[in-house]
């Protein structure tokens, strides 16, 4: 399946997001997105780099566009130290924190979402969202 790639690599500063959104909502738009998923994808797309410049504490980070006729897969990848993912509880929606909802929201929004944690060498928050599917 033939698909086009974006590659964007972003300073770890917390102002940079909106470009990320606004780079996100542009390719969404275009590859004829609904005005709701493409707030899905931006609300996605924020959490993730939030995470990679909040958990890394590195100087930047890489998003990798996928796309495809019929879906938008997206990568954050980031360089830092990574995680284990089995130790993330589910958040506690009756009494909800202020912080740690980021890969909830993310897999509550998109279609598929794959955490790869690399070691010491980082993690990829892989996310997909189909073209025209209802829920």
């Amino acid at each position: 399946m033939e698909y086009e790639v974006i590659n964007m690599s972003m300073s770890s500063n917390p102002n940079f997001v909106s470009v990320v959104r606004l780079t996100t909502s542009g390719i969404a738009s275009r590859m004829g997105f609904t005005l709701d998923d493409i707030e899905d994808l931006k609300v996605s797309i924020s959490e993730a780099c939030t995470n990679a410049i909040k958990h890394s504490k590195e100087k930047d980070f890489e998003i990798i566009f996928y796309i495809y006729e019929d879906r938008l897969s997206i990568e954050v990848r980031d360089k830092g130290i990574g995680y284990d993912e089995q130790c993330v509880e589910d958040p506690d929606l009756k009494n909800p924190k202020t912080s740690g909802l980021g890969l909830f929201i993310i897999r509550t929004l998109m279609d598929e979402v794959d955490v790869c944690t690399c070691g010491n060498k980082g993690t990829i928050i892989k996310m997909t969202k189909m073209v025209g599917v209802e829920e």
